[in-house]
């Protein structure tokens, strides 16, 4: 007998790419169970599949980085509950030093479908039932009629796990001008923000404030330093300015929206613009700026 769930959740994180560098992402997760009956004539009860696979799905990769540890640009080390990770990439370098719970470690050379699925697969089966027999997951994107970009953040007022200072979302933008859809606009921001790492001006640090490990090689000429303390700990990461904007304030969906429609207002005084601006998928937040706000 098989149980299947669609849309089980929705996992938002960045990961560390040899190509791309840190990648914000945004994942639906299907789920497929394969098993006998139990005394309830159910594989499993369904609020069991929410609360059971759901939970362990976002305790273990949601708003984490995923990091490829079989990747040879890869240099990590743990000690008791503080990691230090050193990553090189076509866009740079990045360094990060914070609790071992903004990872997630993932024994393969690339982070893709297959080895995030396998990753979960695997911390699933420790928590099923005996009378499932197999679990399937699918993980994809959601189908995006308008531009998106991918990008990466953290949230240090955050009482959750948005506090963690390096994950991420995949986001559509829908921009208006005058009432009117404005695709240029659209594209223009997808483009300006993507792979993209959006730092908030009061953490920005000089990277010598920053206790690294001995193999990074950031500094200030070449990258931004970034530290906070949250509930769950230090968070300290070095990124390159390439792959940053600094944004005058945090980076809330709220005020990301804000931001894009007054950075508009400020190129055309007197034009109205909305943004409608996502934080992964069917969430987000929208602004009105200009002429008739």
């Amino acid at each position: 007998m098989q149980l299947f769930v669609r849309d089980l959740t929705v996992i938002d994180f960045s990961y560390l790419c040899p190509i791309r560098g840190m990648v914000g992402e945004s994942w639906i997760v299907d789920v497929l169970l394969d098993g006998g009956l139990d005394d309830q004539n159910m594989v499993l009860d369904f609020s069991k599949v929410k609360r059971t696979i759901k939970d362990t799905i976002d305790d273990v990769a949601d708003h984490r980085l995923l990091i490829p540890t079989a990747c040879a640009e890869v240099r990590w080390q743990q000690q008791g509950d503080r990691v230090w990770m050193d990553f090189n990439s076509l866009k740079g370098s990045m360094h990060l030093a914070c609790p071992s719970q903004a990872f997630a470690l993932i024994p393969t050379e690339i982070i893709d479908f297959d080895s995030v699925n396998a990753f979960l697969q695997k911390a699933l089966k420790e928590v099923l039932p005996d009378n499932v027999e197999g679990i399937a997951l699918t993980l994809r994107n959601e189908i995006h009629d308008a531009p998106f970009y991918h990008y990466s953040h953290g949230l240090k007022k955050h009482n959750g796990n948005c506090q963690r200072i390096a994950h991420g979302h995949r986001s559509p933008i829908n921009i208006f001008e005058n009432g009117i859809s404005a695709p240029k606009l659209d594209e223009y921001w997808a483009k300006r923000w993507q792979d993209i790492y959006l730092g908030t001006a009061e953490d920005v640090v000089a990277v010598d404030e920053l206790t690294l490990s001995p193999q990074s090689t950031a500094t200030d000429d070449s990258h931004y330093g970034f530290r906070y303390s949250a509930p769950q700990g230090d968070f300290q990461l070095a990124m390159p300015k390439k792959r940053c904007e600094i944004i005058p304030h945090d980076t809330t969906v709220e005020l990301l929206a804000d931001f894009i429609a007054t950075s508009l207002v400020e190129m055309a005084p007197e034009h109205e613009y909305k943004v409608i601006a996502y934080e992964g998928i069917g969430k987000g937040a929208i602004a009105v700026k200009g002429a008739q706000a």
